[in-house]
């Protein structure tokens, strides 16, 4: 709970830092605004510790294939890694570049949701009569 109170608090201070910067030192706010991302950055990810436990937690219950775990948990790394560098070249202004880093995350997520899929759609076939 106390960890949302410190990444809010070092997201706004950084807000307030580049704000007050950036008329005047417009390449140092960027450089600001870059360093407080990052810092929030390691925070969310050492809250991911508890979501790697929770699919830990569910691979041994089940005993289901730990591959399929794994791939899940990269999928999701591609997924929020795209999205915070998409952020920051918007934040930056360079709104072009991340409209084509979303587009490659959400490519490269496909690509490795393809396995899933494939198992889900033998899954399937091997059900049907």
């Amino acid at each position: 709970m106390e960890e949302i109170f410190k990444i809010i608090g070092i997201s706004l201070l950084t807000t307030i830092a580049v704000l007050v910067v950036k008329p005047t030192k417009p390449e140092i706010a960027l450089v600001l605004g870059v360093a407080g991302s990052v810092i929030v950055f390691f925070y969310i990810v050492d809250l991911l510790e508890e979501v790697f436990g929770l699919f830990e937690y569910v691979m041994q219950a089940t005993n289901l294939d730990s591959d399929i775990f794994i791939l899940l948990i990269k999928i999701i790394g591609v997924g929020y890694i795209t999205e915070f560098s998409a952020n920051i070249c918007g934040d930056s202004g360079n709104s072009a570049m991340a409209s084509k880093i979303l587009l490659a995350g959400k490519l490269v997520i496909f690509v490795m949701a393809i396995p899933i899929i494939t198992s889900l759609i033998e899954l399937i076939v091997s059900i049907m009569p």
